[in-house]
């Protein structure tokens, strides 16, 4: 993959159903160049597929908080599986570094995540956490 590969992927996350003519205008490139790439990237099977994003209708209307988790690592897996019971956990991490597992959670007030916070805390192997408070997606490709 080259630059502008990596052009055509951006565009197409923004917007895949815009034309390869306008693709290619906003690219500064032939329209057959943008089509000849789509089609390559999609046989190499870096492009696996289109999909359509729908809109949360509570969205606007939630607090993100991401939480980071330093846990016993014997008891990663159990832990897994216990945050796979709050609704309010879009998506755990494993990450390096200081902490284990990274999560992401949204609820509607921050109250309610104040209160899972606690309750993630208290899981046994569970050594601490560390909670840090979404204000924006600047970047959110889904």
């Amino acid at each position: 993959m080259d630059d502008l590969d990596r052009r055509i992927i951006a565009a197409l996350q923004h917007n895949a159903r815009e034309s390869t003519t306008k693709l290619a205008a906003k690219l500064g490139v032939a329209r057959t160049t943008v089509h000849e790439r789509i089609t390559r990237l999609e046989d190499r099977g870096i492009i696996a597929g289109y999909t359509v994003v729908l809109r949360d209708p509570d969205e606007g209307n939630t607090v993100m908080v991401v939480v980071l988790l330093e846990v016993q690592q014997k008891e990663t897996g159990r832990i897994t599986k216990r945050l796979e019971a709050y609704p309010e956990i879009r998506q755990c991490l494993s990450i390096n570094g200081e902490y284990d597992l990274m999560v992401s959670a949204e609820a509607p007030r921050i109250e309610d995540l104040d209160i899972l916070v606690d309750e993630v805390g208290r899981i046994p192997g569970v050594q601490r956490t560390n909670t840090l408070v979404v204000f924006g997606r600047r970047i959110d490709r889904v």
